[in-house]
């Protein structure tokens, strides 16, 4: 990954709301990300059925406004995510309530502020619609980071992909 080498990314890269333009990218992102810092939580073969839903750009999310890249000076997308008003998987909305969605950082830039930025780019813009909590379905591996964030664990559940998958998931949330 280019621009990494001196751990500078973030000095050295920007953030901005995502479009469709950007699909293939956040794509490469999805997978580069999620196939490897997931397997630290779960088994190959569930990650084998997974990944192939997880790393598909969400179009809607995308023509939101509310999803966004962090891209290094280079170009490369190098974190990306977002929030919504709906709850995924139902569509449903509860007033002053946001879901955090679809978050990766590029394993080379773990831990140098990319996914930090993300987020507070993401509080920022939902205070603006009188949001006041944030909850996530957390990736196993990806709850430390929400919680060094703030979030609380509520529960370990498991999302339904497909007949065959049951996802396990941290749900969390956070006042903003």
């Amino acid at each position: 990954m280019p621009g990494t080498e001196n751990g500078s990314v973030m000095a050295r890269s920007m953030h901005r709301p995502a479009t469709p333009d950007d699909a293939g990218r956040i794509e490469e992102l999805l997978e580069a990300s999620y196939s490897t810092l997931m397997t630290a939580s779960y088994d190959r073969a569930v990650l084998d059925m997974a990944l192939p839903l997880m790393t598909r750009a969400d179009p809607a999310l995308l023509r939101s406004g509310r999803y966004y890249v962090c891209q290094a000076a280079e170009g490369d997308i190098i974190g990306c995510g977002g929030w919504s008003l709906e709850r995924p998987g139902t569509g449903l909305v509860e007033p002053g309530l946001a879901h955090i969605r679809h978050f990766a950082t590029h394993p080379a830039c773990i831990g140098m502020g990319v996914g930090r930025v993300l987020y507070e780019r993401c509080e920022s813009d939902a205070r603006l619609v009188d949001v006041d909590r944030f909850e996530c379905y957390a990736s196993l591996n990806a709850e430390p980071f929400y919680a060094a964030l703030g979030f609380k664990t509520v529960k370990r559940i498991k999302i339904p992909m497909g007949d065959d998958l049951q996802f396990a998931v941290a749900l969390m949330v956070r006042s903003i």
